[in-house]
């Protein structure tokens, strides 16, 4: 039994180091003078219409506040509670950096060694960004690629087909001339990391940095989320509302945004950051690698708003900039529902994190700088006033440029084609399917799981519209040589040409059981030709002396010689439904061959 009683002590004194926290819970009121905190905290939240948020702040190695407020569930009026668990968001990126410099640390992998090395099917459309792209640049925006943020939101592709996909997306700027906010580099970095580990991005966060942190209620997905006990449910603003919105599942590009924590988790990360990578008198990254990672390597910003704040440049996952003179570094995350901000002052052992349950507020920023202002013993200014004055004149700018968006349509125009014709799918090699389908007198499309109404707007375009998302792009259809409608525009990336999406075949053509009945032998003159099946489901074409035809399904059963343009082979078939003869178009005429 006395055996028995020391195993059980030995295996809780283990534990009790897995989950080890250093931080003390208790705040010294001779050293932190954060009075009317709280107050200010639930008037800006009023204001700002915001229902829920936690708060930790950290100075000098303790925690000296850590506090809900509000509501993680207004309809059950569930309050907030340091424990409880918000999206963070792009906050998350840090965390794959430090990913990322452990391996560094280990020898796995260099900051400044090919990508190609670790990844060898990795491919941009810039060639040059294919063979030089590093995994310093994967973390630091300037990558050439604007956002595609509309390739992978709410995408059910895997992390690896949007990685296959990354070749077909067109840059905007020259590779390393220009910052530009990414998701997708930082999505591949967690994919490398994970490759280079032999596990998966989740799985390396998890043991190297979220379990040894003591981060134990922290996950990877909102589907994990809610099956806490303490989570906030997600808000958003509409018509001056305040509406309750369904959870984003992000897991794709996790690497990039899908954590989700409490503020007690993370004032355990920001203590991290804060002690030169060290836990307690361990050391989970190593000073040098947490340095590199904290230091400036790119410019994101040569101008400033206020006297107070200085020029932006950015690390690996941080922001980096002054705040009245004192070095800070943070990250602001966003994702539909929750709204996140982590941010430290390095010289001053300062740190602190905020989170919401409300899309896109300004909220988190007008905290931090109050309490930033308190700790320095600085007089407070009024960021409250100053933001909301910037948020009520971009609304201004906003409802101006919505009376002129239409000022070019043109009026009392229709489509080309019935509405039917528009129906089917459209593909693009990198941002995957658009589905427009006919119901009623009207058209509608979906694209990632995301529905859209589509309105006539002139001639052959229409407006993509999603009401609670409030987005609204349009469209323009176009007809082929044939008169049919082949394919859409769609400007997905504002900072790129539209994307074309090819009209894709109705599915029944992909079928082997469609393309079998085409099969055989075909005579035109002295010459027979043969059609048959190759692989699974692809028809070919061969004539004597000539090299293999792929036949392309093009519309009802008609098909297109792949990369022959102008040539076509269209089966005819009588009352019966068996195919006696094939038409074959060619630029120089049209061609009937009887099958045998």
């Amino acid at each position: 039994m006395n055996k028995r009683i020391t195993k059980i002590f030995c295996i809780l004194i283990i534990l009790s180091f897995l989950v080890y926290t250093p931080l003390a819970a208790k705040k010294d009121p001779k050293k932190v003078n954060l009075k009317g905190l709280e107050k200010f905290i639930n008037k800006t939240m009023e204001e700002w219409k915001v229902p829920g948020l936690g708060i930790s702040i950290l100075k000098d190695g303790n925690v000296v506040f850590s506090q809900g407020f509000g509501l993680r569930d207004v309809k059950r009026s569930m309050p907030v509670t340091p424990r409880t668990l918000f999206a963070i968001g792009s906050c998350t990126k840090a965390f794959t950096a430090v990913t990322m410099g452990i391996l560094v640390d280990e020898g796995k992998l260099g900051w400044d060694t090919p990508v190609k090395e670790y990844l060898p099917t990795f491919k941009l459309k810039d060639p040059f960004a294919t063979e030089k792209m590093t995994p310093r640049d994967l973390v630091c925006h300037r990558s050439g690629l604007p956002r595609h943020d509309s390739m992978w939101y709410n995408s059910s592709a895997s992390r690896k087909e949007l990685f296959d996909r990354l070749q077909y997306l067109e840059p905007s700027k020259d590779f390393r001339t220009t910052y530009q906010y990414q998701n997708l580099m930082f999505m591949t970095a967690g994919y490398m990391v994970g490759k280079i580990a032999g596990e998966s991005w989740e799985r390396l966060v998890r043991n190297r940095i979220i379990v040894p942190l003591g981060m134990n209620n922290s996950n990877f997905s909102v589907n994990d989320s809610q099956k806490d006990i303490d989570f906030a449910l997600p808000y958003m603003e509409k018509d001056d509302k305040i509406i309750e919105i369904p959870f984003r599942n992000i897991d794709t590009v996790g690497p990039a945004g899908s954590i989700n924590s409490s503020v007690t988790d993370m004032a355990n990360w920001l203590y991290l950051n804060l002690n030169k990578g060290k836990l307690g008198e361990q050391q989970i990254i190593s000073e040098a690698s947490l340095k590199e990672i904290h230091s400036p390597q790119m410019i994101s910003s040569k101008s400033y708003k206020y006297d107070e704040t200085f020029y932006s440049t950015y690390g690996m996952g941080w922001g980096i900039t002054a705040y009245r003179g004192h070095l800070k570094l943070q990250h602001g995350g966003g994702i539909d529902g929750f709204t996140a901000l982590v941010t430290f002052m390095p010289r001053d052992n300062i740190g602190i994190v905020i989170l919401t349950n409300k899309s896109g507020t300004p909220l988190p920023s007008i905290i931090a700088n109050n309490v930033y202002d308190r700790l320095l013993g600085l007089k407070q200014i009024d960021w409250n006033k100053r933001i909301r004055d910037e948020v009520d004149k971009a609304k201004e700018e906003a409802e101006k440029a919505k009376k002129e968006k239409d000022k070019d349509q043109k009026l009392n125009t229709k489509p080309s084609h019935p509405l039917e014709d528009y129906a089917g799918d459209y593909e693009h090699p990198g941002y995957g399917i658009i589905s427009v389908k006919k119901e009623g007198d009207l058209l509608k499309a979906e694209y990632n799981s995301i529905p859209f109404t589509l309105k006539h707007y002139h001639y052959d375009v229409f407006e993509f519209n999603n009401e609670l998302l409030d987005m609204s792009t349009k469209a323009s259809f176009f007809t082929d040589l044939k008169g049919n409608i082949g394919s859409l525009t769609i400007q997905l990336e504002p900072a790129v040409k539209e994307s074309i999406f090819t009209r894709l075949p109705e599915k029944a053509m992909m079928e082997k059981s469609f393309l079998e009945k085409f099969a055989g032998e075909y005579v035109l003159g002295e010459v027979t030709a043969t059609v048959f099946i190759k692989g699974e489901n692809t028809l070919y074409l061969v004539v004597p002396g000539q090299p293999e035809y792929e036949l392309v399904p093009y519309k009802g059963t008609t098909f297109n010689f792949k990369d022959l343009a102008g040539f076509s082979i269209e089966f005819v078939m009588d009352e019966s439904g068996a195919v006696i003869e094939a038409k074959i178009t060619q630029p120089n005429g049209v061609f009937t061959a009887k099958k045998k």
